[in-house]
């Protein structure tokens, strides 16, 4: 008998006639998440799943931690339809948590390791998270004893689960409870008989965020495997694929796009890597036969610089293929020195967590690779490229780019107003992003409407950092734009007001970010001081004026502001 669908309530689905189209094509395919890694292991149970700094796990032992911890989460009272914070550095304890909670149908909210209380208690509070799931430590931060804040003013966290040895006497050690035990095969079939149905939400990817904190993007089991699935096959990963993860796996882009979720169906090779610092991925290239990783363009230049410089060997890289990019633009320059300075093929990745994914293909021409950002996944992703009016335009002139299809969502989380507005009564999302379209399907990205910071990746929202920044008493008023920066895109860059007689540093900025527990790449970097910030016709702060005038103090032509 099939179960009903339970999804958390907030949750917006696709209509059903769209349903059933996807699934009459295939797309959705009525599979589920947790049930991958029996699959898997079924396959090939010997073969390599995973690496981390502790060792290989086969994916016989990843389908076994997978159920083990299931199981442990089960009987601390985890239920089908409960929501659990997810906050783990790029290591198995990541992977298996992800699957184990899938398995029983709880949906884990994919935080970041940079996340601090700030964001993490909004996302606990919109989520209405059972429990939380962190390292102890992890770079010298208490990660065990945020939670357990968190869990003190939080009317519904109850559990605290700890990768690593718990020093606080209420953590349960996450470890010990994903270790295989007895009767593998009757706790197997036990779970099996309980699985969730494959249109509840799987788990919640995080939004960049035009307001406030981000945004809960709730991916179903058939979306999100559509996603992985048809992302393996336009990227050709297979069972020789060796993918490495430098990236925080908590971002759709290594997680599914095709990530560690597509190379495991592939039948590959996931490599988990502590950080993307040149000498130790080059080390894990080298050691691993990596084929494939995935970068940010900042991520990408250091690797580069560090090669000229002499500091890494690009025999290393010897294994590697190709190296996709994505997360943050991407110039044509830039891009053309990829492939010759890593000695590789570049794929330029260009999606969202919310949904469309646009690739770059290997038979697709050398100057389509370095100057779009390639062309939509499937061809049932429906893009529209519209004015200001929301009409049409015509094909190589810019746009607001409005999509819509089998792994796009229609909502998100708990948001109704901001639904409102990012969404059409069509069901079309709205991305912010500025493109154009060229007759071969390939987009071109030349910006954003949304007021957001491309920081090496890291989406930082305009509106949060301003609204903390006001509670100084000497703003008057504040303004956040991003500066271009040659190594991360852009930094934060905060344009103050002040009170008569106030003053402020950068050090009372840092200050404040760290008393409130900011995670750090949202600290501004750069302060600007304006006897007044420039205003538009209708009286809001005119963003346009203000690069153009910090641009003026860098010595750049007053046009550079866009």
């Amino acid at each position: 008998m099939t179960p009903l669908t339970v999804a958390p309530p907030g949750t917006a689905p696709w209509p059903p006639e769209a349903a059933d189209a996807y699934r009459s094509a295939g797309l959705w395919q009525g599979r589920l998440l947790g049930d991958l890694p029996w699959q898997w292991a079924d396959r090939d149970p010997d073969r390599t799943a995973l690496v981390d700094e502790h060792g290989p796990i086969s994916y016989a032992e990843l389908a076994l931690r997978t159920d083990a911890l299931a199981d442990g989460l089960a009987a601390h009272g985890l239920l089908r339809g409960d929501t659990v914070l997810v906050q783990l550095p790029n290591r198995w304890e990541l992977v298996v948590a992800v699957l184990a909670c899938a398995r029983i149908g709880v949906a884990p909210v994919l935080a970041l390791p940079a996340h601090r209380e700030h964001e993490l208690s909004e996302l606990a509070r919109t989520a209405r998270a059972a429990a939380v799931i962190v390292p102890g430590v992890w770079r010298e931060y208490d990660h065990e004893a945020l939670a357990h804040r968190l869990v003190d003013r939080s009317p519904w966290l109850r559990r605290v689960f700890v990768a690593g040895a718990p020093r606080h006497p209420d953590s349960v050690p996450l470890s010990d409870l994903a270790r295989p035990g007895p009767a593998p095969a009757e706790r197997r079939r036990r779970l099996d008989g309980s699985a969730p149905d494959p249109a509840d939400v799987a788990l919640f990817l995080l939004s960049g965020g035009t307001t406030g904190t981000p945004k809960l993007i709730g991916r179903t089991h058939d979306d999100y495997l559509c996603n992985a699935r048809l992302s393996a096959e336009a990227c050709g990963f297979g069972p020789d694929t060796v993918y490495l993860a430098v990236l925080p796996v908590g971002h759709n882009f290594p997680l599914a796009c095709p990530g560690v979720l597509g190379t495991l169906h592939a039948g590959g090779r996931v490599v988990l890597a502590r950080s993307a610092e040149p000498r130790a991925a080059f080390r894990w290239i080298r050691e691993q036969g990596v084929t494939v990783t995935a970068a940010v363009p900042a991520v990408a230049q250091r690797w580069m610089a560090a090669i000229e410089r002499g500091e890494a060997d690009r025999a290393d890289l010897a294994t590697l293929r190709t190296v996709q990019v994505g997360g943050a633009p991407l110039g044509p320059e830039l891009a053309r020195r990829i492939g010759p300075g890593l000695d590789c093929r570049l794929q330029q990745v260009f999606g969202m967590a919310e949904g469309l994914l646009c690739y770059t293909r290997d038979d697709d021409p050398d100057e389509l690779v370095v100057t779009t950002q390639g062309r939509p996944l499937s061809a049932w992703d429906e893009v529209r490229v519209v004015g200001a009016d929301g009409a049409a335009v015509p094909d190589g002139r810019a746009g607001e780019l409005w999509v819509r299809g089998p792994y796009t969502i229609r909502g998100y989380h708990r948001a109704p107003e901001h639904n409102r507005r990012a969404f059409t009564p069509e069901g079309w999302y709205r991305t912010g992003d500025v493109v154009s379209r060229l007759p071969s399907g390939h987009l071109v990205v030349q910006g954003r409407i949304k007021d957001l910071i491309n920081r090496g990746g890291e989406k930082v929202n305009a509106k949060e950092v301003e609204n903390l920044v006001d509670s100084l008493p000497q703003v008057h008023q504040a303004a956040v734009i991003g500066v271009p920066d040659p190594e991360l895109g852009e930094r934060v860059c905060l344009c103050v007001s002040l009170n008569p007689g106030a003053a402020l540093t950068l050090g009372e900025i840092r200050t404040l970010f760290r008393d409130r527990r900011v995670a750090r790449y949202k600290t501004p970097e750069r302060l600007e001081l304006f006897p007044a910030l420039p205003l538009t016709p209708v009286g809001k702060t005119d963003k346009k004026a203000l690069r153009e005038q910090v641009a003026v103090r860098d010595g750049q032509p007053a046009s550079s502001g866009t």
